[in-house]
């Protein structure tokens, strides 16, 4: 009765998340301002319709131009350093999902990624430097539109693909968010005291990714990727494209609500994890 429950209110947190988060996306709420003035415009309301306009186009333009997506993202991806290797061989690598285009793999044949391919090219890197070591790939479907289609199962079949022995190969396909990512791995492979696990995922996303392990018991060691700036240098350059800073915006936004509200739900250790001294092993 109590998993039931527990499964009963995952995914109700992972709908709301979803439903939330797409109103909180700064591009979407600028995109709503901007149908409510043209409501207004339309209705009647002439003089209200043309202030929410105007007040729309000024934030569409202010977001995409401007800087500030860099400034939100920076310390993000600036909290954990580049790894560097050291010590004992890593027992596994834990490689979130998010980086395979799943619908679109399906439909097509092949595998598709998207913008966060980095992820991928660093778990066949890091299978090659350490063939002893596990390689788990963990992602279910986090889309409330294409649920049935799981990531995990995709990357098992390009690592197959790819040569890589498929017994060294752990799939976690259920997860549908981070919280679960770490949770359900965990469960998955039970790590051992003493072992050396790295979770390789985007560099803004790490801070959120190591705090849900660290809540769900399992430390692991920080291995980001897929940079999306060369430093605190672009904090103060601007944006040549309305898109980008309107990209940028929406995964730094993103991220830090999801920081908070995991620390209030009990989903991360702590409200910005950051790196812990750590002793060779």
């Amino acid at each position: 009765m109590q998993a039931i429950r527990a499964g009963g209110w995952r995914s109700m947190f992972f709908a709301l998340s979803k439903i939330l988060g797409f109103f909180a996306t700064p591009s979407n709420a600028i995109a709503s301002i901007c149908i409510i003035g043209v409501l207004l415009y339309i209705l009647g309301r002439r003089r209200g319709g043309l202030r929410w306009l105007t007040t729309g186009v000024a934030l569409l333009l202010l977001f995409g131009f401007a800087p500030i997506g860099n400034l939100m993202l920076l310390p993000l991806s600036e909290r954990f350093p580049a790894w560097k290797d050291g010590g004992n061989n890593p027992a596994g690598i834990i490689v979130l999902g998010g980086a395979i285009d799943g619908p679109l793999s399906r439909a097509r044949g092949l595998v598709e990624v998207n913008a966060a391919a980095e992820r991928v090219i660093a778990m066949l890197d890091l299978a090659r430097r350490f063939p002893d070591a596990k390689i788990v790939y963990s992602s279910g479907s986090g889309s409330l539109i294409s649920p049935s289609v799981r990531e995990a199962p995709i990357a098992g079949e390009m690592l197959r693909d790819m040569g890589v022995d498929t017994a060294r190969v752990i799939l976690e396909s259920d997860s549908r968010n981070t919280a679960e990512n770490a949770v359900f791995t965990r469960r998955l492979v039970t790590p051992k005291p003493g072992e050396r696990w790295l979770l390789v995922t985007s560099a803004s996303h790490m801070p959120r990714s190591i705090g849900a392990f660290r809540a769900a018991g399992f430390d692991v060691e920080a291995y980001p990727v897929d940079w999306r700036t060369s430093g605190w240098a672009d904090a103060t350059v601007p944006f040549d494209s309305l898109s980008d800073g309107l990209w940028r915006t929406d995964t730094a936004m993103h991220e830090w609500i999801g920081l908070v509200v995991y620390w209030l739900t009990g989903r991360s250790s702590e409200l910005f994890p950051g790196p812990r001294s750590v002793v060779a092993r």
